[in-house]
């Protein structure tokens, strides 16, 4: 298919999932420990404890990031006030995960299938919300719940290839129990790219997405403002972000009705990106709102 060089460059701004949470640091750090157990993500908690409590975010959320030589891998450690069971119920299976990722408002649709090898998730994304479903990309990913016990939650999301020349998705959610109410949480994502998907990426932060910012602080502006990371880092943290809030959202509607849920999730997801207005606001509620209602009307009367 032959793309037309802006709808590339507009599509590779919005690639959504592509950079979910690759983009993350609040400082350049080593990457983290290779992770698999519930010994190794409290270590990861100890040594974090402090970045976690004094987090410019505002709340117990700390990110790291890494360009690879085939891609991008990132993490997203938080603390969330949820006990590890209620974590395990919410995101034990793909429907669960399906819902959760809807929440975000490039992604439009999500289904799920059972193959022998187990669930996949098929992911509707499109480049800008206002896009209708049918400009959408897919990502299918095979959903697998790796490690399942009293102390510890491991659950992998896989994907072999994805649009603009990108493939390999790899996507990591840990969790172990702080105490009776808290969770520690670590999100790890990582996706490889060839150089297509690469330079068009870079060629619209140089051009259209050049005043948009990230997290870091790199400095301080002429005026005395931070000075915020731009370009590809930027672009992750931004997304980065933005999927966090998606999960909080989602626990954060454990405790309502069922016939609420789902207002409740939407509007925390909102709420919670119009803290970091300069990084994440896109649209104002009600636009947001008709948007994932009219989403839910319209697979409701899907075949």
């Amino acid at each position: 298919m032959n793309w037309h060089p802006a709808y590339v460059l507009r599509l590779a701004s919005r690639m959504g999932l592509v950079l979910l949470v690759a983009g993350c640091a609040l400082g350049a750090e080593a990457a983290p420990p290779d992770g698999g157990s519930a010994a190794a993500l409290r270590e990861q908690y100890h040594k974090l404890a402090g970045q976690l409590a004094t987090s410019p975010l505002r709340r117990p959320v700390h990110l790291e990031s890494a360009e690879t030589d085939d891609g991008l891998q990132g993490d997203v450690y938080a603390v969330v006030d949820h006990p590890l069971e209620q974590v395990r119920a919410a995101l034990g299976d793909g429907a669960q995960w399906c819902e959760m990722l809807l929440l975000h408002i490039n992604n439009r649709r999500c289904r799920v299938s059972r193959q022998p090898g187990g669930e996949t998730l098929t992911l509707s994304v499109v480049p800008r919300y206002d896009k209708p479903v049918e400009d959408a990309f897919e990502l299918t990913f095979v959903h697998r719940v790796a490690s399942t016990s009293r102390d510890y939650l491991e659950v992998r999301l896989s994907a072999e290839s994805g649009p603009l020349g990108t493939s390999n998705y790899r996507v990591t959610l840990e969790a172990v129990p702080l105490g009776e109410r808290q969770t520690f949480l670590h999100f790890g994502y990582a996706y490889d790219h060839n150089m297509v998907a690469r330079l068009a990426t870079m060629a619209y932060l140089a051009t259209f997405g050049s005043h948009k910012m990230g997290f870091t602080v790199i400095g301080k502006a002429p005026n005395g403002d931070p000075d915020y990371i731009r370009g590809l880092r930027g672009l992750m943290e931004r997304n980065a972000m933005r999927y966090f809030l998606t999960l909080d959202a989602y626990l954060a509607g454990l405790g309502t009705p069922s016939s609420e849920r789902s207002e409740k999730r939407l509007h925390r997801w909102f709420e919670q990106i119009e803290q970091y207005p300069a990084q994440l606001h896109e649209v104002d509620l009600a636009t947001y709102l008709e948007l994932k209602r009219s989403d839910r009307r319209r697979d409701a009367v899907r075949p």
